[in-house]
């Protein structure tokens, strides 16, 4: 099929590379002239373009994203023209913090106590509400930890707000948790849905650094719940292909922070760690082909390489470890790739990670 999507980063590339196999040609739209490098037609336009959402359109079977922050009016002009999936009511729901929030809260799923914050006033009264320490988020536009301020004591409220306005903001209750944990599902057209295991994550700056699956000491119990949340996000909106719920572990429980319409880094590990990788089953999903097996291949670990690239011979000698370059230039705080390291049991990838570790000299990455 001709699959058009809605962004050119690395999670297209990854996209199209999981594509071309199955017989699938890609056309992507997205603003930066440089992007895909070749895997592709590219448009080079704003996304709002609507001669270039046109064009996209008439070059597609389906069309799909990469990146959460397309406007909406874009996916809906596309709608009108060709399938998109996931549908535009997802994105709608997934880029704007407080929506988010109370459709986890209509579906069922708890998540930290929260309250709008539009102006200054009303971050001090939703902070009297809310109580500290608390998190005051932009609605729109924060990822990787950005446009966010953590509010400590009543004095950081002046600081937070310089910083953040005048953005429309939510504050959410701090959430004291053991860890942080992702599981990405997938449905198709048919209604059909699997889940893989759940992930745990380790974050730094706000950036995701590394991600364990299966997620370390995760019950059935847990597994269950979190794959009967992704569910209900699911099939409410109407949902076709890949999301990643992002979760928080407070006492053997879960709470849900925030929802990705899209494949997502937490899930890089499963191009070589799951039967299925979530590129090829986001694109099963919305082509309207059977889903493939989610279960993992022996445990692995996926670690972003932000900033810079280590020598290509020195990871690859590493046993079970696979590189993926991006092609984009090194930068501070820039994902340029990722490693995958897979293993047949627990110890041995701690090994592995090790010697990883060592070459990127960074936090421990060690499960």
């Amino acid at each position: 099929m001709r699959i058009g999507v809605l962004g050119g980063g690395q999670l297209g590339r990854m996209l199209a590379l999981a594509g071309y196999p199955l017989g699938h040609e890609f056309t992507f739209l997205e603003p930066a002239p440089e992007a895909t490098r070749g895997l592709g037609t590219l448009i080079a336009a704003p996304f709002a373009d609507a001669a270039a959402l046109d064009a996209l359109a008439a070059a597609s079977d389906v069309v799909t994203y990469e990146f959460e922050n397309v406007p909406v009016a874009a996916a809906r002009r596309l709608a009108d023209r060709v399938p998109v999936w996931p549908p535009p009511g997802a994105l709608e729901v997934a880029q704007d913090r407080l929506l988010e929030k109370r459709f986890f809260a209509d579906c069922g799923l708890p998540t930290a106590p929260f309250a709008v914050a539009d102006g200054r006033e009303a971050l001090a009264r939703a902070v009297e509400t809310i109580g500290l320490p608390a998190v005051v988020k932009t609605r729109r536009h924060g990822y990787d930890g950005k446009g966010q301020a953590v509010l400590r004591v009543p004095a950081d409220l002046d600081a937070a707000w310089a910083a953040l306005a005048p953005a429309p903001c939510i504050v959410e209750g701090w959430v004291d948790f053991a860890r942080e944990l992702s599981i990405l599902a997938v449905r198709g057209r048919d209604g059909a849905c699997a889940c893989w295991s759940l992930v745990e994550n380790l974050h730094g700056d706000g950036i995701l650094r590394r991600s364990l699956a299966p997620a370390p000491g995760a019950t059935p119990a847990l597994q269950a719940a979190a794959e009967a949340h992704a569910r209900t996000v699911l099939e409410r909106l109407g949902y076709v292909g890949v999301a990643a719920i992002e979760l928080f572990e407070v006492d053997g429980s879960l709470v849900a922070n925030e929802m990705a319409p899209r494949v997502h880094n937490s899930g890089h590990w499963t191009i070589e760690g799951a039967e299925t990788s979530q590129f090829e089953n986001h694109l099963r999903a919305v082509t309207g082909a059977p889903l493939g097996s989610t279960a993992p291949v022996g445990v692995s670990a996926m670690v972003n390489l932000i900033g810079d690239l280590p020598p290509d011979a020195a990871v690859l000698a590493i046993p079970g470890a696979h590189l993926h370059r991006y092609g984009k230039a090194p930068r501070p705080g820039r994902k340029v790739g990722h490693v995958t390291v897979r293993a047949a049991d627990p110890g041995a990838l701690g090994e592995r990670l090790g010697v990883l570790q060592a070459l990127l000299a960074a936090e421990p990455l060690r499960p």
